[in-house]
């Protein structure tokens, strides 16, 4: 389904949308309609993966429900603090409640904007520093689905080398390359990664440089690696641009990248991807919302479940995925406990 839904997505999807001060609006919110909003990380929904799976999460809720509109806005590199809390307040002030943030970038701005409208569920995706009682923190185990492409990552090789690009130097990024690097020694200990962060926080432009994440990825390749995992936003794209020209193996991440219409040349080369169920995540807290139900708390989504996974679009997989599902198990069992910090995996 998800595949599916990927595929009809695309620019066309929000051609007609109205922009103004920052705000995209679906539809003029109105005193007597329940509006729901949300406010996008860098890129706007059009972005696949990440941004587009907070929509998927909330499409379904909309086409059941004609009467519901929506409102939305997107980050931009250079954004403030200020700036991102004054998005969210003018969202507020046209009635959408809910309203899901994605990304943690939106983290210090909600904290002041969710105090100013307490009426309001608020949902942000990957943080759980704002602590309110009407904030819900939507949280995923990264490390979790990060160690099954591992897995896939050293089992597919034919150098004993692989490597890891981050877009950000976050924590949140970390707990991507902590659970790649553990998957991949979990089979072979002595298996060489190469890791690198194309920006340092509180600089976001990694998530979005795909120039720079084709010379990261090159860089790798040329230097032994066969198999490379991004998790780096749009950045990625480049990476697998590389893989693509070189013949190499990538990785992609959030959602099935062999899927993307504009990765149609590189799907050859795309190994397999860490999924991310963000559309999963957004949609339980928007219906738990409309439906009246307490939303406030820490969510967590890792592979019991269902948060994260991997694909197998290709059948590139087909000798392994027994062995991956394996360890999916123990993972969901607890016998397996994937590490959050590179340092320790």
């Amino acid at each position: 389904m998800q595949k599916k839904t990927l595929r009809k997505l695309g620019a066309s999807a929000v051609a007609g949308a109205l922009v103004l001060s920052g705000i995209v609006a679906s539809a003029p919110a109105q005193a007597a309609t329940k509006t729901i909003g949300i406010a996008y990380s860098l890129g706007g929904r059009d972005v696949p993966g990440f941004n587009q799976l907070a929509y998927i999460g909330v499409k379904p809720i909309l086409d059941k429900n004609k009467s519901l509109k929506l409102i939305e806005s997107q980050d931009s590199p250079t954004a403030t603090d200020d700036q991102r809390a004054e998005r969210l307040r003018l969202m507020a002030k046209r009635g959408a409640n809910p309203i899901v943030v994605v990304g943690f970038t939106y983290a210090t701005a909600l904290g002041k904007v969710a105090k100013e409208f307490p009426k309001v569920q608020w949902g942000i995706v990957d943080d759980s520093s704002v602590q309110a009682p009407n904030v819900q923190g939507i949280v995923f185990k990264e490390e979790e689905g990060s160690y099954l492409v591992g897995l896939a990552a050293a089992m597919t090789t034919k150098t004993g080398r692989i490597g890891f690009i981050g877009g950000v130097n976050t924590p949140l990024i970390a707990k991507f390359e902590a659970g790649f690097i553990a998957g991949a020694k979990a089979i072979n200990p002595s298996i060489k990664i190469q890791s690198t962060y194309i920006s340092n926080f509180p600089d976001f432009s990694g998530f979005n440089d795909p120039a720079k994440g084709y010379e990261a990825a090159k860089g790798m390749y040329q230097n032994g690696a066969d198999v490379v995992y991004a998790a780096a936003g749009g950045t990625g794209t480049g990476m697998h641009k590389a893989a693509s020209e070189l013949k190499k193996w990538s990785i992609g991440v959030d959602a099935d990248e062999a899927t993307y219409p504009a990765h149609a040349a590189y799907k050859s080369t795309i190994l397999t991807s860490m999924l991310k169920r963000v559309d999963l995540g957004v949609r339980g807290f928007v219906n738990d919302s409309l439906a009246g139900k307490k939303t406030a708390g820490i969510k967590t989504w890792g592979y019991k479940q269902g948060g994260v996974g991997y694909t197998t679009t290709g059948g590139y997989l087909k000798d392994v995925t027994s062995v991956i599902n394996n360890y999916g198990s123990q993972i969901s069992s607890g016998k397996v406990k994937v590490p959050t910090d590179p340092k320790k995996a």
